[in-house]
């Protein structure tokens, strides 16, 4: 009977110490949860940017000019890498999961944002447009890519687009993402009148909107001889958007205001990472192990303003623009697909190609277009 009384009260205490341990858990949780919702807000619509190091040259009509768009992945996306929150499905069924919270290395992060500078030095573009890149973040080992980027493109002026702005995200508790300060940084080569940033819609669901980006899209006004404008806009749509939803009404704000300054006679160009394979035929072109992810949508050309097209690469059979990150790179085994490029107004004629840099440096690889300006 002692032996039973033992018994039942060391159940009682182990029970009042799970018990113990369950309420700090929940206390924890509900403070942290506190915590990111204190720290939670989005950014103004229509904000004025500042422009650095502003250029003095004008953009004339019948000249060739040419642009680039490249999502940079925060420095992180070597061959290696893959993200905590993607996930994958073989064809044969096996799951698949990211696992990295942060790059793997300070050095990996300055490997990889040199390798970015290096190939648009080479490319020699006009006006640049990049999406992902750091200020201040956790994930990146706190380098500030936008400034070495500037840095080393000193023939160009710069202005940035802050898109996400997060508190601690203490997951994956192996390898926290922690702290965000992130963006959209345009360059060019010619003068640039006034720039502002425009506020996509995005979900308002409770956890989602911890980890979604304050989506954005910068608007860029660049006089050209005559008295008309070349609007430049720097766009990144949302990713985990299953269905689409969110990207259906993001792609109407950007139609409604690319429409609208068509209307007004101006010329106007839309580059970036769209998050959606640029064409049907893009859905399942490439030759990979993996199904369709669920963060991929179709951008067709009926989804665009009748006044405007989607600029399809010469090579985009031959050359992806983005891969999937459930897995480290291994060619033909990831999802690949096109989902990084342009949409231009029919009052410019224009050209692209995608540049294989067989995902060294990022996720992604960037988009070179070539256009003119025609003359009305």
């Amino acid at each position: 009977m002692r032996g039973d009384k033992k018994s039942l009260q060391l159940i009682k205490k182990i029970g009042k110490y799970l018990l113990g341990l369950l309420l700090v858990f929940a206390v924890l949780l509900t403070g942290y949860v506190g915590y990111m919702q204190l720290h939670y807000y989005r950014l103004p619509d229509k904000q004025k940017l500042t422009i650095g190091r502003q250029q003095t040259a004008t953009l004339a009509l019948n000249r060739s000019y040419s642009a680039v768009t490249y999502n940079v992945g925060f420095g992180a996306y070597n061959q290696k890498f893959s993200f905590f929150m993607d996930q994958g499905e073989l064809k044969n069924g096996q799951k698949t999961q990211g696992t990295r919270g942060t790059a793997f290395s300070k050095q990996a992060v300055m490997a990889s944002t040199n390798g970015v500078i290096k190939t648009l030095r080479q490319l020699k573009a006009d006006f640049i447009l990049l999406q992902e890149i750091d200020t201040h973040s956790t994930r990146s080992h706190y380098v500030n890519q936008v400034k070495l980027v500037e840095r080393g493109l000193p023939g160009y002026d710069y202005t940035f687009a802050n898109n996400f702005h997060s508190a601690y995200l203490l997951w994956p508790l192996t390898d926290p993402h922690g702290s965000v300060q992130s963006g959209l940084l345009s360059l060019s080569k010619y003068h640039l009148d006034s720039t502002v940033r425009r506020k996509y819609p995005i979900t308002s669901a409770f956890i989602s909107k911890f980890t979604d980006l304050d989506r954005c899209f910068t608007m860029m006004r660049y006089p050209v001889k005559g008295g008309k404008e070349l609007l430049v806009i720097n766009s990144h749509m949302s990713a985990y958007d299953k269905g689409g939803k969110m990207r259906k009404a993001q792609m109407k704000l950007l139609s409604r205001v690319i429409e609208q300054e068509y209307h007004a006679g101006n010329y106007v160009i839309v580059g970036g990472d769209f998050n959606h394979a640029l064409g049907r035929d893009m859905l399942k072109h490439f030759a990979h192990q993996e199904k369709v992810p669920t963060w991929v949508s179709v951008l067709s050309q009926k989804m665009l303003p009748k006044d405007f097209v989607m600029v399809k690469a010469k090579n985009r059979m031959q050359v992806a623009t983005v891969r999937s990150t459930d897995m480290k790179y291994q060619p033909k085994v990831n999802y690949q697909t096109v989902g990084d490029g342009f949409i231009v107004s029919k009052n410019i004629q224009a050209s692209a190609v995608n540049i294989n840099t067989d995902y060294r440096y990022a996720d992604h690889n960037p988009v070179k277009l070539e256009f003119k300006l025609l003359k009305n």
